[in-house]
């Protein structure tokens, strides 16, 4: 059975025309990963001729047809014909698009911005046309752009270099890298910026390499501010031997992925592995001799706030990262001191995500650079959290048990749930709970009288 994409080629051969895969599509195929985003360009046909193949495949969409791209219904794929882009001012959406079928193959893959990208796939023979040594680039693990004067045109090419170069683990050209230093990238918006972090906290194995090629290109510090603040800032060597806070912290988000699909919220959680440290910018001071940093977790919040408002809308994203920062010393520190069961009941009752609190806690303190083995006793904080889960699960005393018990609702009862609630995380069953209760409900009774 063929494919939309082999349906449409087959049609489009027979008017004149040539079709190919393009784009990541095919450099994804080339390095052996799957990629379900199907984009194929048809060269040779006018728009007007397409949209009549189209109809005659399946129910075309023209979601872009002013740009030349269509899809169609029930489909996973875009058609696009091969078209120029003029940059008419400094926003992603100031370009004039000139549709153009009969450009050539050599035209249409010099628009594109890297040679690993520019790669063109026949659909019908296979035969692949590589006008910018694509191949050779992605056999070589290297990024390297097109034309210098198509590049700039679009600042977020940069952003696009250093996610690719952290997802492939490829090393950035040395002229792609110079050509970089130069653009302006704080005009980008930031839904198109978070696009690429994203694609690079949550696809790279080592996410750590976007942040690095952007320090390379001198690009860091224009939306990434506070990382570069963690540069050169020193730690203490005793509990910190491998350097100051920004390797720290790069070392912490590439330990970071490997646990973060296992996580509650993969994104919010590589967010809380690069950000967690950022209070060091404030608390970091000498004392006697020794590097300390006392309540960065606490002094960091308000730093860590300000970085996620300028990348990321997403409130449960900064709710989650705000609420674990000050959190993401405890499963160490408990794990070390073993306190009793009713203080690591509170630790993982504040967590939005009580188990990704230890699998930061394996990401942060490792025994051993390059591991993933937590520094503190992990069966002793894994066996608290199952504790905990236990002890939630069970029943517990609520404002209805409380009404039945013979008090009426008031300002009082928020307190006395409050106080209901520190009593099951003591491990406090609900029957003797309730009674403890009510008779604190009495107590504070006698004393207003």
């Amino acid at each position: 059975m063929k494919s939309i994409a082999e349906k449409i080629a087959y049609i489009v051969d027979t008017q004149g025309g040539r079709t190919f895969y393009v784009g990541g599509f095919v450099r994804d195929k080339l390095l052996g990963i799957e990629n379900k985003d199907l984009d194929i360009e048809v060269h040779g046909i006018e728009p007007g001729l397409l949209y009549e193949i189209l109809c005659e495949a399946g129910e075309p969409l023209e979601y872009g047809s002013s740009f030349g791209i269509y899809s169609v219904k029930g489909e996973d794929i875009d058609i696009a014909l091969p078209r120029k882009e003029r940059a008419t001012g400094k926003g992603h959406r100031d370009f004039d698009v000139d549709v153009e079928p009969f450009i050539g193959t050599y035209e249409a893959a010099r628009r594109r911005d890297f040679t690993i990208n520019s790669l063109m796939e026949d659909v019908l023979t296979g035969e692949v046309v590589d006008h910018f040594s694509g191949l050779d680039d992605i056999n070589r693990g290297i990024i390297r752009h097109i034309d210098d004067f198509t590049f700039v045109e679009d600042p977020l090419r940069v952003l696009r270099a250093a996610q690719f170069a952290a997802r492939f683990e490829f090393e950035i050209a040395d002229e792609t890298i110079e050509l970089c230093k130069g653009i302006d990238i704080s005009t980008l918006s930031r839904e198109r910026v978070e696009e690429e972090l994203k694609k690079a906290l949550l696809k790279a194995d080592k996410p750590s390499i976007f942040f690095e090629s952007l320090r390379n290109m001198e690009q860091l510090g224009i939306w990434f501010r506070e990382l570069e603040d963690l540069i050169g800032l020193e730690q203490d060597p005793i509990y910190h031997p491998e350097g100051d806070v920004w390797v720290h912290t790069m070392e912490v988000i590439d330990r970071a992925a490997a646990f973060r699909n296992k996580t509650s919220n993969p994104y919010a959680f590589m967010l809380l592995s690069l950000t967690h440290d950022l209070g060091k910018i404030v608390a970091t001071e000498e004392i006697d001799g020794r590097i300390h940093a006392y309540k960065h977790e606490i002094l960091g919040i308000p730093i860590v706030e300000t970085f996620l408002r300028r990348i990321t809308n997403e409130k449960e994203v900064i709710d989650y990262v705000l609420n674990m920062v000050p959190l993401h010393m405890k499963p160490n520190v408990v794990s070390f001191s073993k306190p009793k069961i009713k203080s690591t009941n509170r630790m993982f009752d504040e967590a939005v995500a009580p188990e990704d609190l230890i699998w930061f806690a394996k990401s942060d303190k490792p025994v051993v650079a390059g591991t993933v083995k937590f520094e503190g006793d992990s069966d002793f904080i894994t066996e608290r959290l199952r504790v905990f889960n236990e002890t939630m699960s069970k029943p517990y005393v609520m404002g209805r048990d409380l009404i039945e018990a013979g008090l009426e609702p008031g300002e009082h009862f928020g307190e006395l749930l409050e106080y209901a609630h520190k009593l099951r995380l003591a491990g406090v069953e609900k029957d003797p709970a309730l009674k403890q209760v009510l008779a604190y409900a009495k107590k504070m009774e006698n004393k207003k009288r």
